[in-house]
């Protein structure tokens, strides 16, 4: 993996990449990521100074390169940016843009004729620029494939995480989020907060409850059932659900429930009726409406996206 720099280029999107790919996480998958600092020299990077490991013209020889937020969106990027970008992927390399960063792809030419998203405030400015790229100012971040832009900051780090969860599972995607306290995944088509299975914290009054509905996924369990266990009453529970997930309890179980219908897409070659029945959907009509709604695609799409996905990983 490379992570392409140059003069300008936003520190905290770079600094999520680093820290999701280019930390030591060997002991999840072996091999981790093996991440390159491609720039033309030392790269100012706001107040930080930064010595690449390799040029730009390395960017080819990555299966996966980041563009890291161009902090100056009035100005051009860089020509020898833009062209190492569009070399990389012309190579075959898989190229991810953090927020502003899709002002290099658009350059390069790689979003003409496909959709994509950038930071809402220059949603605007990127569309009237660059007019054969379908700019979707409404969500989180846009995967066609071998071309992926994120909206602004924390959606920088939804599009990573969805890079580990694609190469590595759902398991491994979640792993390095709560290591990150951040939530484990944000469907890029959504704008809302999608909660976390368990809290980072243990210390809040629905700590045992968790983790035992979390095992019981495949049961019809209801308000009722969370209360009792519980032991209050269950408009109790609901203010407790509010103040720790931040969403209801039917809201929190329904998320479960698509959370763990995904792994089980990701990991098993279980027909959608056995999933939606081990997931506590009952039937795969229940389950295909939910996922579709929550996902943005059907189960059966999102298993082949995935294996395909997984499988062009070198």
């Amino acid at each position: 993996m490379a992570i392409a720099l140059t003069d300008g280029m936003l520190h905290f999107e770079l600094g999520i990449a680093y820290e999701v790919f280019g930390a030591d996480l060997t002991h999840l998958v072996d091999p981790w990521y093996d991440v390159t600092l491609c720039g033309p020299g030392p790269i100012r990077a706001g107040r930080f100074l930064l010595e690449p490991d390799a040029g730009l013209g390395q960017l080819p020889y990555a299966d996966t390169v980041i563009v890291p937020g161009w902090a100056d969106v009035d100005q051009a990027p860089p020509a020898e940016l833009v062209d190492a970008v569009r070399a990389a992927h012309e190579a075959g390399a898989r190229v991810a843009s953090l927020c502003t960063g899709a002002f290099v792809l658009a350059a390069a030419g790689l979003l003409d004729g496909r959709r994509a998203t950038t930071h809402w405030a220059h949603t605007d400015v990127l569309a009237d620029r660059h007019p054969l790229v379908e700019v979707d100012p409404d969500v989180l971040y846009v995967d066609n494939g071998s071309v992926l832009t994120s909206a602004g900051k924390a959606a920088s780090m939804d599009l990573c995480l969805h890079l580990v969860r694609l190469d590595h599972g759902s398991g491994v995607a979640n792993t390095v989020a709560r290591r990150l306290v951040v939530p484990p995944h944000r469907a890029g088509g959504q704008a809302q907060f999608v909660t976390a299975p368990v809290p980072a914290q243990d210390d809040h009054p629905l700590a045992e409850l968790l983790p035992w509905a979390i095992e019981r996924l495949d049961r019809p369990l209801t308000v009722e059932d969370l209360a009792r266990r519980a032991n209050m009453s269950s408009r109790h529970l609901g203010r407790h659900f509010r103040t720790v997930t931040g969403t209801t309890p039917l809201q929190w179980l329904l998320t479960q429930r698509i959370r763990r219908a995904q792994e089980l897409l990701e990991a098993t070659g279980d027909s959608v009726d056995a999933i939606a029945e081990a997931v506590g959907m009952g039937t795969a009509t229940t389950l295909r409406r939910h996922f579709n709604r929550t996902i943005g695609v059907p189960p059966d799409a999102y298993r082949r996206t995935f294996r395909n996905s997984r499988s062009s990983v070198g």
